[in-house]
């Protein structure tokens, strides 16, 4: 079985991926880091190197290399599902979970890392909250068609056993 988690960065696709796999003892695989590793490069240096675009089409090659494997949780980048036809190519693939936490939330979890986020890099919390809020009216197209769900509306929410729980019912 191939898993991906998509949401917004900040969402606990890593945190939650990482628990999920280990639960299941599957392999769990953070495309950004797998990303990170090819290119031999941190995303920041890519962005300001190479630009978004650039960082797209690589990000999408790494996904694609996760279609041979089985038996692993894919946490995807918060924009990973927003390019191209990834988000159908996921569908077809594997299961789609999207993981979705309040504005909140969101803003809790990233506003003390904005300095390592290229696309948050020096934002308030007003400035952070306004991103989030444009970016999510953005992505929600495409992270609505996503296989499941999961609404995040507390910081200590058990999703890992909300996603056992989807697919025991689902198999």
């Amino acid at each position: 079985m191939l898993i991906f988690l998509i949401g917004f960065m900040g969402s606990g696709k890593s945190h939650n991926g990482k628990k999920l796999a280990r639960t299941l003892k599957y392999k769990f695989i953070d495309l950004d880091h797998y990303l990170e590793k090819k290119a031999d490069l941190t995303i920041t240096q890519i962005f300001e190197r190479y630009g978004e675009e650039y960082f797209r089409t690589l990000e999408q090659e790494c996904l694609h290399e996760m279609a041979d494997r089985d038996n692993i949780v894919v946490a995807t980048g918060g924009g990973a599902p927003c390019y191209f036809d990834n988000m159908d190519w996921m569908n077809q693939r594997g299961i789609t979970i999207f993981l979705q936490p309040s504005v909140n939330i969101l803003v809790d979890r990233l506003l003390p890392g904005t300095n390592y986020r290229p696309l948050l890099k020096g934002k308030s919390t007003l400035e952070l909250r306004y991103y989030i809020t444009e970016k999510l009216k953005e992505r929600l197209p495409f992270y609505s068609k996503a296989q499941h769900t999961i609404s995040i509306s507390r910081h200590n929410q058990k999703v890992v056993n909300e996603i056992l729980e989807l697919l025991d019912k689902n198999s």
